[in-house]
């Protein structure tokens, strides 16, 4: 079988050395090492420390991927090699984040949705991406347009009026080189993601690549004959790629090996069980917002606190009655949390990123969980922009906004906070010394004044009391029982939320032994 588009590690270096400065190149990949193109991306970062170049490219994007430490997004994060970076999700690459810190790179942090839907509109050849997401918080440009560094000043997105009403455009852009991943690859070119844990944003990459007139690379595990693969597998058409790199020892995931169970090709759950919650604060928080599940509803849960609801979920009778989803396309299974958040352990559907957002825009969630690094008077949220660190929002904009009801799970303050359960209430041994509740929000990732409008419902959930957003502001609904109102939640907050008569948070919410929700 022969296959004239596979081209060898040395080669591709060499073709990408020659790739002219200032060039944009697109990434697929999410957390956890799901569909990351590494073995592509470390030919980018071994043409750039050998030769010097490509220089000074546009990097972009959606979801952010990375160890940590090198791979991923890491590759790029060389002085002179890239001179802006549109990411949704920024905390897989502190490489990358000093750069951001040091104003080396212009940086914008955008909405991970946006960023796989405008690929698809410069990919059909459209005027931009025309969307309500971001606006009202600090991606509408009279905020900072999603300006994340010092260098960064060039206005990529404008506000525009269609019918009365306001939208924000985000700008098209040339996409030189699109770099995506899949299982197999045959003799026409063809990419199957047959036995990969998700499909991203590859196509929308691949074509926007293809259609702006640059190349596209497609990383595969192996080379398959067309006979032996089924057509209904393929992600992305050979017309569409230009150079297939085989890298035999691609992991499937950062849990190494392939395994049919994360394909969706089997059903089961994963050898390994979750993690039991033994922080007071998480446990608390996840056993409160898991009494707001509506059965038969579709769901969503984010990453961070929010996700501990999925582990009280997954132990209910009737928990076959939710329909779990998470941006990376996936629905159902066992959602995985921590650093491998985005995959799901024998997914009942998987279809591509720009589908799962399209879904979320168009307001198909029944609810949202979310987390919440800080919240204000006006039921404004922030989890983009925490103690001057940029994480960015990934998908945090397009679900919150599409939501009809969106569940904020936080701590009520943080660092040094030392909580005891016992007896159904909650004490408290000492204070945390940043607080969550503050007069305004450092960086509106959530707005409250939006969220208004569009008729949403909104819930705050601490461990030390819930709150709920209505059109005059922030209203506190419940206290924990064991706690003084005035000391203990009160004069720890920025800003006096509305009170009428709030009642307590539920006694079982604060057993030290786990109950059913």
């Amino acid at each position: 079988m022969s296959n004239s588009k596979i081209t060898d590690a040395d080669s591709l270096q060499k073709i990408i050395a020659d790739l002219p400065e200032g060039c944009t190149v697109v990434a697929t990949g999410s957390g956890g090492g799901l569909v990351e193109p590494d073995e592509a991306m470390a030919l980018f970062e071994a043409a750039f420390l050998t030769a010097g170049k490509p220089r000074s490219m546009t990097f972009v994007h959606a979801l952010g991927m990375g160890d940590g430490v090198q791979r991923g997004t890491n590759r790029f994060a060389h002085e002179g090699m890239v001179r802006r970076v549109i990411g949704g999700h920024w905390t897989w690459s502190p490489r990358m984040l000093a750069m951001v810190r040091s104003g080396a790179i212009e940086a914008y942090a955008w909405p991970s949705g946006a960023i796989v839907h405008l690929l698809r509109e410069i990919g059909a050849g459209r005027p931009g991406l025309i969307t309500k997401v971001g606006l009202g918080t600090y991606v509408d440009p009279r905020a900072t347009g999603g300006r994340a560094s010092s260098s960064a000043t060039e206005d990529l997105i404008e506000v525009i009026e269609l019918g009365g009403e306001e939208y924000l455009r985000y700008l098209p852009f040339r996409v030189d080189v699109g770099i995506v991943r899949g299982t197999y690859a045959d003799q026409h070119g063809n990419i199957y993601s047959s036995e990969e844990a998700a499909d991203l944003d590859g196509y929308e990459i691949a074509l926007a690549a293809h259609n702006s007139g640059g190349r596209v690379i497609a990383q595969v595990r192996e080379i398959r004959d067309a006979a032996e693969l089924r057509a209904r597998e393929v992600l992305i058409p050979g017309q569409l790629v230009d150079h297939i790199l085989v890298a035999p020892g691609q992991w499937q995931t950062y849990l190494r090996d392939y395994d049919e169970l994360y394909a969706g090709l089997r059903k089961g759950k994963p050898e390994s069980a979750a993690e039991p919650i033994t922080d007071p604060a998480r446990l608390i928080v996840a056993r409160r917002a898991a009494m707001e599940l509506k059965r038969g509803g579709v769901l969503n849960f984010g990453f961070g606190m929010s996700a501990d609801v999925v582990g009280l979920l997954d132990q209910l009778p009737h928990a076959d009655e939710f329909w779990r989803t998470v941006e990376q396309g996936l629905h159902n299974g066992q959602l995985l949390g921590g650093n491998l958040f985005g995959i799901s352990a024998g997914p009942s559907a998987i279809v591509s990123s720009a589908q799962q957002f399209d879904f979320y825009s168009g307001k198909g969630l029944d609810q949202t969980y979310l987390g919440m690094g800080e919240f204000d008077e006006k039921g404004c949220v922030n989890v983009s922009h925490l103690a001057g660190r940029l994480s960015g929002p990934g998908g945090f904009i397009d679900i919150s906004q599409g939501a009809k009801e969106v569940i904020f799970c936080g701590r009520f303050n943080a660092n040094g906070a030392a909580l005891r359960l016992a007896d159904g209430q909650l004490g408290i041994d000492s204070e945390g010394s940043i607080r969550k509740a503050v007069e305004a929000v450092h960086t509106i990732t959530f707005s409250g004044a939006e969220a208004v409008k569009r008729g949403q419902r909104v819930l705050y959930i601490t461990e030390r009391a819930v709150f709920r957003l209505t059109p005059e502001g922030v209203e506190l609904i419940e206290v924990a029982p064991g706690l003084d109102l005035q000391t203990d939640v009160l004069e720890q907050m920025d800003f006096r939320p509305i009170l009428n008569t709030p009642g307590l948070m539920p006694a079982e919410c604060f057993t030290a032994s786990p109950k059913e929700i």
